[in-house]
C-alpha cells in the first residue's frame, strides 16, 4: 500500500513539473521540437518552424535557446497575421521573426536575468529587463523557464516578439 502510494506521489509531482514547465532533467531527452511538440501549447510555433524549414535546425545537436510564444502569444497579433506568414511567398519574413526568438547557446534563467540584451540566430538584438521575480524580452512576458530540452533550454513567452524592420 506504502508503495502504490509513493509511486502515485511521484506520478503527480512529475505531472506538476511537467505542466509548469519545470521540465528540467525529464525532458532532456527530448530535443527542442519535441519538447515544445510534448507541450501542447507550442502548435503555432511548431507549424511556423516547419513552414520556415527550421525544424531540422532546432532538431540538430547545437544548443540554442529559445523564447517560446505559446499558442496565445500567437493569437494576439492581428487577425490572419499568422496566416499570412504561413504562406511561402512570406517564408524570408518568417524566418527572420522566428530567429528572432532563438539566441546560439543555452541560456538559463540564472544567466538571463543578468543580462541587459543578447543577440539573436536573426542578428539583431533582444532587450533582456529583470524586476524581482519578472523577466521580459522585449515586450514579452516570461511566463516560464528553464525547459530543457537535449539541445538547449526553452523560456516560454506570453507576446510574439517582431524585429525591429517591423
Amino acid at each position: 500500500m506504502k508503495s502504490n502510494f509513493a509511486k502515485l506521489a511521484l506520478a503527480a509531482v512529475t505531472a506538476v513539473a511537467l505542466m509548469i514547465g519545470g521540465a528540467g532533467a525529464l525532458a532532456a531527452e527530448k530535443d527542442l521540437i519535441e519538447t515544445a511538440v510534448s507541450a501542447g501549447q507550442f502548435q503555432t510555433l511548431v507549424t511556423a518552424l516547419n513552414a520556415a524549414g527550421l525544424v531540422d535546425t532546432l532538431n540538430g545537436p547545437g544548443s540554442f535557446t529559445v523564447f517560446a510564444p505559446t499558442d496565445a502569444a500567437f493569437a494576439k497579433l492581428p487577425a490572419g497575421t499568422v496566416e499570412s506568414l504561413l504562406k511561402p511567398e512570406n517564408k524570408a519574413r518568417l524566418t527572420a521573426i522566428l530567429t528572432y526568438h532563438v539566441v546560439p547557446g543555452t541560456v538559463m534563467a540564472a544567466d538571463v536575468v543578468k543580462l541587459k540584451q543578447a543577440k539573436t540566430v536573426n542578428g539583431q538584438m533582444i532587450a533582456v529587463k529583470a524586476n524581482g521575480e519578472a523577466v521580459t524580452i522585449n515586450n514579452a512576458k516570461v511566463t516560464a523557464s528553464d525547459v530543457v530540452a537535449s539541445n538547449g533550454v526553452i523560456h516560454v513567452i506570453d507576446t510574439v516578439i517582431l524585429p525591429p524592420n517591423g
